[in-house]
């Protein structure tokens, strides 16, 4: 079968050779105001989910974490704290502005060691196969062009028995908020984009991106097919976002 030709940008079709580039910009103009905008959108909750799922990561001490669509370095830091002095962290994201700021953030908070930077593609990762005891992407994979490629990467770096740890908003489960979180999404937060960013068009893209991204048992069957066992996935904040956990066996 053929690969398409075009993929989904919010709620537009584009090329597919097109969608890399278009994240790009949204990702350049965004940086800048990503933390504050983090905290408005979530109110504050998008703190509480990451650590949820560097907690059922399973990383110990002396662990070698990937972090892919890194970011500004949130979840780093906190696998930083799991694999202490004798484990290492790699942030790898395709956007270097966004790297360039996660990069700053902590090593202005003194956090040097153990760490290193990379910028690359999540479906191309230049990382040996089995590098890695754990592969954690926070809200990266849905701006992904072709997901399948970018999972099937990260079984590869992923060591024996290492876990693949993917945070992404999902569906929501409860019908009452679910109401709620569309008025939220679609009402509320490309006006913050606007009043604190200037940028009202990138933040819409962001929240038509979530609703075009498979739901909690697509993304686990999705998994499957790249061929990590045992995936379970965990509901936080009523399905607002969910937490998937492969396993490389």
């Amino acid at each position: 079968m053929s690969a398409p030709d075009s993929t989904d940008f919010g709620f537009e079709r584009v090329a597919v050779s097109a969608k890399t580039e278009r994240v790009r910009r949204v990702f350049e103009s965004v940086a800048d105001n990503y933390d504050v905008m983090n905290d408005l959108m979530s109110l504050g909750m998008h703190r509480l989910w990451k650590r949820y799922a560097v907690q059922v990561s399973g990383v110990k001490r002396g662990g070698a974490v990937l972090d892919l669509a890194g970011g500004t370095g949130d979840c780093a830091r906190l696998y930083l704290d799991r694999v202490g002095a004798t484990g290492d962290v790699t942030v790898c994201d395709i956007n270097g502005a966004m790297l360039r700021r996660g990069r700053d953030r902590l090593l202005d908070a003194g956090r040097a060691a153990g760490l290193r930077f990379v910028q690359a593609d999540a479906e191309r990762l230049p990382f040996r196969d089995a590098g890695f005891d754990c592969v954690n992407i926070a809200f990266g994979l849905r701006n992904v062009t072709r997901r399948e490629a970018a999972l099937a990467d990260m079984r590869r770096v992923l060591r024996w028995g290492g876990s693949a740890i993917i945070l992404e908003f999902s569906r929501v489960t409860l019908p009452h908020l679910a109401r709620l979180y569309e008025r939220w999404s679609f009402e509320v937060i490309p006006a913050l984009g606007e009043l604190v960013a200037g940028d009202r068009d990138s933040y819409r893209y962001l929240v038509e991106s979530i609703r075009m991204f498979p739901d909690q048992a697509a993304l686990k069957t999705m998994m499957e097919a790249a061929g990590f066992g045992r995936v379970e996935s965990f509901n936080l904040s009523g399905g607002i976002v969910a937490v998937h956990r492969g396993v490389r066996i």
